[in-house]
């Protein structure tokens, strides 16, 4: 009866979904399943001792193990469809299981707050950029915690329908020495609120963007880049530290 009562807690653990910070063990020749709520959006590993497979017929399961033995306590974040973010520390030793499940978090995920400031009136102005009667506005900068959303506007002013290939986020060098390189690091995207796919002829689109909190040193600026597929009119913004500092606090949801 004693086994049996050890093997339910055990059993109990593996299947009960974990808060937001988790402690997990892994070892080279053992393979940890995650089993997330959601589909899974973006895997951030602390370090390459950590190896990472989705599963193509599974989306919102993720194959663990690791790389080499006796590593440094990492840590591996994964973001699912839902905006949530699941925090892991990550230490090597054997596993306490092979299968994880998560459960949803119980705070609002980032697509929440990303989808309630789609229709908030501009609180900044500006910063804008236009091509052949496009127009594409910076026009909201919010956080909450650890994420910050930035609100965009684009405005077709065209008859001809604005076809978006990509938005990209970019921290730049202000300026740059002759024959040198530019140096940029690009921002993966938490999140993506709104019609991201294409801005109708005469119409206008509002889009949130959800990033993990950063600021940037007096030498660089962010740089926010739309591009037209099989077209010519792409578009830039550029925004600076003094921007991104005065975001509004944005308050809790209920």
């Amino acid at each position: 009866m004693r086994q049996l009562m050890c093997f339910i807690c055990a059993l109990g653990n593996f299947v009960i979904g974990f808060g937001q910070e988790t402690n997990l063990f892994i070892s080279p020749q053992k393979t940890t399943s995650l089993i997330f709520p959601y589909p899974i959006r973006h895997v951030d590993r602390g370090t390459k001792d950590v190896l990472v497979q989705s599963v193509k017929e599974a989306d919102n399961i993720l194959l663990v193990k690791a790389a080499s033995q006796n590593f440094p306590k990492t840590n591996l974040s994964v973001v699912t469809e839902d905006g949530s973010v699941y925090a892991l520390a990550v230490a090597y030793g054997e596993p306490f299981s092979w299968v994880y499940y998560f459960s949803p978090q119980v705070k609002m995920p980032v697509s929440a707050y990303a989808n309630s400031i789609l229709d908030n009136p501009k609180t900044v102005i500006g910063i804008r950029d236009a091509s052949w009667d496009m127009i594409a506005r910076l026009i909201g900068i919010y956080i909450k915690d650890d994420v910050i959303f930035y609100q965009l506007q684009f405005i077709n002013q065209s008859s001809i329908d604005y076809g978006i290939n990509f938005l990209r986020f970019y921290i730049r060098d202000k300026k740059r020495a002759k024959r040198t390189a530019l140096q940029e690091a690009e921002l993966k995207l938490l999140y993506t609120a709104g019609n991201l796919k294409e801005v109708k002829a005469n119409s206008q689109n509002t889009v949130v963007v959800a990033l993990d909190k950063f600021t940037i040193p007096d030498a660089k600026y962010l740089a926010i880049e739309i591009g037209e597929k099989n077209g010519g009119r792409n578009l830039l913004l550029k925004v600076n530290n003094r921007r991104i500092v005065k975001a509004i606090i944005l308050p809790d949801l209920k």
